[in-house]
């Protein structure tokens, strides 16, 4: 079993106390500049700051861990996430809240970055797939309980007790050291690793063809992003029952969450390839009807707007998984952290353009619209998808493995 592999439970623990501090904040830091007088735009520069910060961050991370190794930069990651959460308490202004955004940020861009990269390091590459999968369900789960929960319990037991669930990330500090000890341990020729789509060593022409060879990762992912991001951020206000649009957010995100541990598996046993380009057709297929749902903004479709937000749900996670897969099958050993970095960069900004540009052209247009063109960035990657270069299977292990130190690794 992948969660008994050396260095995973210590992960798994970290990365769900860190995203649960994480997800909890996401929907309350806004309703609480607003409890103290911000209007909207105040509200949304709270979780803007957090992204900006978070996207800067992540660009540093490699470089910090060559710098200075594992223990430090983890336990920093649980710490800026963690203390912020109380500080909420001082004031509920908008300048203290956006300062503490901006810390919160710096946690939480090391944390995405230093746990992808993790994943690479602990798991041989014939079974990163179910690892990413797994890593996947402990980013996924506390968001799946905490964004819709974390507002009612705000409202109805006080802002205090959501401050004090978003503590959990000081709780990862424990197994944040653990890990920390395991990464440091591993031997540095671990996994015998190389990558199926790069060159190899060759100074700044290497350089060049790995920076390239992220590129289609990324850029896959962007497509996905932006229609998950478009969704989660407007379905709530493009349909007439705000029930159906709390029951579609959570089937997006619960999809979501199986999806990505599933796929994890299919892309161990079948390679990549098989599955990246019905994805995209899915993301596609879904966000078109989504746009045919909300067609009549007094009457929502709602049989169809399901039917597309469990598509895109489906295609949001497999995408993650399969993308981070195909970024680490790109790069050697010793730019996993680049490659992580790479990753979640695009993720992030994916998510961050799909509220930017499908909100700018539902005010030029409307919402259908804006979501049919979400949809036609998603197709415009399909060339991409079906590209079959670089990680289209798994690479067996080598014969040594399965011997000796890391012989319990086998599930």
């Amino acid at each position: 079993m992948i969660l008994r592999a050396r260095g995973m439970p210590a992960l798994v623990a970290m990365t769900s106390a860190g995203f649960s501090g994480y997800a909890a904040l996401l929907p309350v830091a806004p309703l609480w500049v607003v409890h103290g007088g911000a209007g909207s735009a105040g509200a949304g520069a709270v979780n803007g700051v957090l992204m900006l910060f978070t996207v800067l961050t992540q660009l540093f991370v490699p470089g910090a861990l060559r710098r200075y190794g594992w223990a430090p930069v983890l336990v920093a990651a649980m710490v800026l996430l963690g203390v912020p959460a109380l500080l909420h308490l001082v004031s509920d202004q908008l300048g203290w809240t956006l300062l503490l955004s901006a810390v919160r940020g710096l946690g939480f861009g090391i944390l995405t970055v230093t746990g992808s990269a993790a994943v690479a390091e602990l798991v041989d590459p014939a079974r990163r797939g179910r690892a990413i999968g797994v890593y996947g369900l402990a980013v996924a789960g506390p968001q799946l309980l905490l964004l819709p929960a974390a507002p009612w319990v705000a409202e109805q037991l006080g802002f205090w007790v959501v401050f004090a669930i978003s503590t959990a990330p000081l709780l990862g500090v424990v197994p944040a050291f653990a890990l920390a000890r395991t990464l440091t341990a591993l031997p540095a020729d671990h996994h015998h690793d190389a990558p199926t789509g790069a060159a190899p060593p060759g100074g700044g022409r290497s350089r060049r063809r790995t920076y390239l060879a992220l590129l289609r990762p990324m850029a896959l992912l962007l497509g996905v992003t932006l229609a998950g991001g478009a969704l989660i951020t407007f379905v709530p206000q493009i349909t007439s029952d705000p029930a159906v649009a709390t029951g579609g957010l959570l089937l997006l995100t619960g999809t979501a969450a199986l999806s990505r541990w599933r796929f994890g598996t299919l892309a161990d046993r079948y390679g990549t390839w098989p599955f990246l380009w019905p994805l995209v057709v899915l993301t596609a297929a879904g966000m078109a009807l989504t746009a045919w749902a909300v067609t009549d903004a007094e009457a929502t479709t709602v049989t169809l707007l399901l039917l597309g937000m469990a598509a895109v749900g489906i295609s949001y996670g497999g995408l993650q998984n399969l993308t981070l897969v195909l970024a680490f099958a790109a790069v050697r050993r010793r730019d996993y952290g680049l490659a992580s970095a790479v990753w979640n960069v695009g993720f992030d900004t994916g998510t961050g353009l799909g509220a930017v540009l499908v909100g700018a052209l539902a005010a030029g247009y409307s919402f259908p619209v804006a979501l049919l063109a979400a949809a036609g960035f998603s197709v415009a990657t399909l060339p991409l998808a079906l590209a079959r270069e670089g990680g289209t299977r798994p690479r067996a292990r080598p014969a040594a493995e399965g011997r000796g130190e890391y012989a319990e690794r086998e599930p």
